[in-house]
């Protein structure tokens, strides 16, 4: 049987990019696919001798989205092990990005605004959203950042059925993430913030994630979230969840919630997941 990535979002939220991206890897992708055609599509390629093992099907915008949920139900049951991305991205991203391209958004009939028009897009595929494997706000990510990204999730030595978990370091100041499953605070943790000579430093730096951790009250957290971590994540595994994002945030992102999220992240990995990392904040 075939393994199948279903590329679908929001119009502007990077569909055809990730195709690009894709298709550098090695997937057969077939880009802005009627759903009326899925089947016929996936018929052909498992006539292709072999030769299609990985395919990814990029739909179109939210009109061709409809019935996307059953063709997807159908392929399963036929076998075939099916993942679903959804990208998008915020509302004010995505009128910048149209107004940058001066392009019309699909669903545009003249007599709403562009942002009117965004809402009832993303209103209407919202079931489709909630059904993915995995969610790609790509708000703030550049064209390398996302191929980055989709590489290290979709690159020919990560096909493995399990688990992937992104851990996500965040500051609370700047928004919390919604591309995430998980969210947890950290800001009862000691804050370097009121050292001087730790402020300039990040939770990268051994000295911050030293005086971080070196609580009771940091040291019981992480315990207590590692065991909570080796009881849901099997159970994760069963259920057929291919992806996991763990948010963890702080006041401004830089110190304690990197910290901790690198703490985590080495015990995800002695664990045995395959496991991606990153700060979203630090820098800001």
């Amino acid at each position: 049987m075939t393994d199948i990535l279903v590329v679908t979002g929001l119009s502007g939220g990077g569909r055809s990019q990730a195709a690009d991206n894709l298709e550098d890897m090695g997937w057969f992708v077939v880009d802005n696919l009627p759903v009326v055609l899925i089947d016929k599509v996936v018929e052909l390629s498992g006539e292709a001798g072999g030769e299609i093992d990985k395919l990814c099907l990029v739909v179109g915008n939210a009109r061709q989205q409809a019935g996307i949920l059953g063709a997807i139900e159908t392929l399963r049951s036929q076998g075939h092990r099916v993942r679903i991305v959804f990208l998008e991205a915020t509302t004010r991203e995505l009128v910048r990005r149209y107004e940058a391209t001066r392009r019309k958004h699909p669903l545009s009939d003249g007599t709403m605004g562009l942002e009117d028009v965004i809402e009832r897009e993303r209103s209407s595929i919202g079931e489709v959203k909630a059904a993915a494997d995995l969610v790609i706000d790509t708000t703030g990510l550049t064209v390398h950042q996302l191929k980055h990204q989709l590489q290290s999730l979709f690159g020919a030595e990560n096909l493995a059925d399990t688990l992937q978990v992104s851990v996500m370091s965040f500051g609370f100041k700047h928004g919390v993430p919604i591309d995430v499953d998980m969210v947890l605070d950290v800001r009862f943790l000691p804050n370097p913030h009121w050292d001087e000579n730790l402020r300039p430093l990040s939770g990268l730096d051994h000295s911050v994630k030293e005086y971080v951790m070196k609580s009771d009250t940091a040291a019981s957290f992480v315990e207590k979230l590692e065991s909570l971590l080796q009881l849901i994540l099997p159970a994760y595994v069963a259920e057929g969840r291919s992806y996991l994002t763990i948010g963890i945030g702080c006041t401004g992102g830089r110190h304690r919630s990197v910290a901790m999220a690198e703490e985590v992240a080495r015990r995800l990995s002695d664990m045995g997941y395959q496991l991606r990392i990153s700060h979203r904040d630090i820098h800001l």
